[in-house]
């Protein structure tokens, strides 16, 4: 009778250690890190009648808080200009905080660049929207990112860059 007891507690072990070494992602929580919302010529630029011109730049970081936790922020950069005048900038960091454990290190930068942002996008998109009308101006809505896209993008670039470090 000891023995199915220890055999069975030994299997409950064993359960418990694969758990504990099995690759796990969690979401730990999200937050707006940082907004930033400027009208460098309110009330003037009002009056334009021009349509804007709208820019976007898009950056991203992470960084490990502890062991198997990790806060990436998604930061977007929203630029309207009507003629040469800035009507708008909205500048939202969208962080998270993400819990990652047991993946190899060659897999983390995909996390932190494709799965995260993917992520963080929804929740930035909908702050630089709202920013846009509080400010007086039509809604922004930024179309979707194909983060991935972008991944291969960087890395195909940074393999030129390196390739032309090399030759030269």
């Amino acid at each position: 009778m000891a023995t199915k007891d220890t055999a069975a507690e030994q299997t409950t072990e064993n359960q418990a250690l694969e758990q504990n070494q099995a690759p796990g992602f969690g979401i730990e929580k999200l937050y707006v890190k940082d907004l930033s919302l400027e009208l460098p010529n309110a009330p003037q630029i009002f009056t334009e009648r021009d349509a804007p011109q709208i820019g976007i730049e898009i950056s991203n970081t992470a960084s490990k808080l502890e062991d198997g936790i990790y806060e990436v922020v998604l930061t977007i950069t929203v630029t309207s200009k009507i003629g040469d005048k800035t009507a708008f900038l909205i500048e939202v960091a969208q962080a998270g905080i993400f819990q990652v454990r047991n993946v190899p290190e060659e897999n983390l930068e995909i996390i932190f660049s494709i799965t995260c942002p993917n992520i963080l996008f929804p929740y930035a998109r909908e702050v630089v929207s709202d920013a846009s009308v509080r400010a007086g101006f039509p809604p922004v809505v930024l179309s979707p990112i194909n983060f991935e896209a972008l991944y291969a993008q960087q890395k195909q670039q940074q393999a030129q860059d390196d390739a032309a470090k090399t030759t030269h």
